[in-house]
């Protein structure tokens, strides 16, 4: 297994495991808790999620704030475009983004820590996508990045050349970082702000 600081963001993390191809087919090994531990990965797993999504599906930007869920994200059939972006008040990062293509075929995994809001788009019809989370789901405390904030800048791929990807009622109306940047993580070096009336 091979881990990966991003260049840009070097709290996410991408994981390449080690995998096994023969005449039968492929296997690798998606998690083991010591192993990712003593590459740097220090996680406990609360949910795990599925999505099956179309050629062409943008979901996200997406974060969870005060009950924060860092993310382990892999595809099992298809390809994404997957983002993860710092939305941590006052890092020194923030509202900067990365980018990976995951597939099936290539088998990587990416970490995405709590802090960083999180999508992806859907390269190939029937996409399988998993997700680890460090925490449940909490719907109130779910929070929404417009997905094509000009601030943010994100190159999204065409995933389906010369058409908008499509995306949920709740992600098209979803607000700029600018507008919800007092609701946002604060990053652990930075002093606290008072909350605006």
């Amino acid at each position: 297994m091979k881990v990966t600081p991003d260049a840009a963001l070097p709290e996410v993390l991408l994981v390449e495991p080690r995998v096994f191809r023969d005449a039968r087919g492929s296997f690798c090994e998606l998690y083991n808790a010591e192993r990712y531990a003593a590459a740097g990965l220090h996680a406990s797993f609360a949910q795990d999620n599925l999505s099956r999504s179309t050629r062409g599906v943008l979901r996200g930007l997406h974060l969870q704030h005060p009950r924060g869920q860092g993310k382990l994200v892999t595809v099992l059939a298809g390809a994404v475009f997957d983002v993860a972006v710092d939305v941590r008040r006052g890092s020194p990062t923030f509202g900067r983004w990365t980018g990976y293509t995951l597939t099936a075929a290539n088998a990587h995994e990416l970490w995405v820590p709590a802090g960083f809001a999180h999508g992806f788009l859907v390269l190939e019809d029937d996409t399988i996508f998993s997700y680890k989370c460090t925490d449940v789901y909490v719907p109130a405390h779910e929070l929404t990045v417009r997905w094509d904030d000009p601030a943010i800048g994100i190159r999204w791929p065409e995933a389906r050349p010369g058409v908008a990807p499509l995306v949920s009622e709740k992600d098209a109306a979803a607000p700029t970082l600018a507008g919800i940047a007092e609701r946002l993580p604060l990053h652990a070096g930075a002093a606290a702000s008072p909350t605006p009336v």
